[in-house]
């Protein structure tokens, strides 16, 4: 289960960051992270008051905020990449941030099987392959991934502790942060930056209700399974944002990024071995 929901979340994620950065290349960057991750809280606060599940302590609660401080600014990070970059190129390098929680796993001593492990490395490896960017926009792109990648990675090590008790207000405490923080970039930039574009709103709607679905699947899945091996696999988003990529804005796979494809899901077939 574990394995599943690990793969629904990178799915979902993947998906999200494609409509977020498409958005992102119409209006502002900082606009779209923020207006998508209002839509994202409004949908899982209504799911609490429907399903009304416990309410954890303030500690759990605490570290959510913190996941969330770091995966608002990863957001909005990853959406200007995004925007000034080639998604194809920019998406695989924010895929380091799996490297984060998956050193955490394995310092604090889990110990996931040889062909599990094997696998991660694969999958990560292959999710990076496409790391080699030529031009200036793309470089410019690359480093911003860079910062969000360190963003996710917090995100995903905070998280996990922060849903013990209940994985809906892991999910919702995140946001206690990332909203408050993306407002003061928007303001920064001036509030037009917060006015969505026509033809832009399903984009942006569709990025914050898979975005909050995403970190919801990601945090169950580290209930259910090892962390650093849970990461590795949400870590695989970019996948999903290289393929819409390719369909939709015609980008094309050199044959490097090819292969990281193939070997990413090759580490996951592992992973499921293991």
């Amino acid at each position: 289960m574990g394995v599943l929901l690990g793969l629904a979340s990178a799915i979902s994620w993947g998906f999200a960051d494609f409509f977020g950065g498409f958005a992102s290349r119409r209006m502002s960057a900082a606009g779209v992270a923020f207006v998508s991750q209002v839509v994202g809280t409004v949908l899982v606060g209504l799911v609490i008051l429907v399903i009304r599940p416990t309410l954890p302590p303030w500690g759990d609660l605490g570290l959510g905020m913190v996941a969330g401080l770091a995966g608002g600014l990863g957001v909005y990070a990853f959406y200007r990449a995004l925007a000034v970059g080639t998604m194809s190129l920019v998406a695989p390098i924010s895929a380091l941030s799996a490297g984060v929680p998956f050193a955490v796993g394995l310092i604090r001593g889990e110990e996931p099987s040889v062909v599990a492990l094997l696998g991660a490395l694969i999958a990560l490896a292959g999710a990076v392959l496409a790391s080699r960017a030529p031009g200036r926009a793309s470089r410019r792109g690359l480093g911003l991934s860079v910062v969000a990648a360190l963003g996710f990675g917090v995100f995903f090590v905070f998280i996990e502790p922060a849903a013990e008790t209940s994985v809906l207000w892991a999910a919702l405490s995140t946001r206690v942060t990332s909203i408050p923080t993306l407002f003061v970039v928007c303001v920064g930039a001036g509030l037009a930056s917060l006015r969505v574009g026509t033809g832009l709103w399903r984009f942006v709607i569709g990025a914050g209700v898979l975005d909050v679905a995403a970190n919801v699947a990601f945090a169950a899945a580290t209930q259910r399974g090892l962390l650093s091996i849970v990461a590795v696999l949400s870590g695989l988003y970019p996948v999903a944002t290289v393929v819409l990529a390719q369909l939709v804005l015609h980008e094309r796979l050199s044959r490097p990024q090819a292969a990281g494809v193939f070997a990413a899901l090759a580490g996951v077939g592992l992973i499921a071995l293991g």
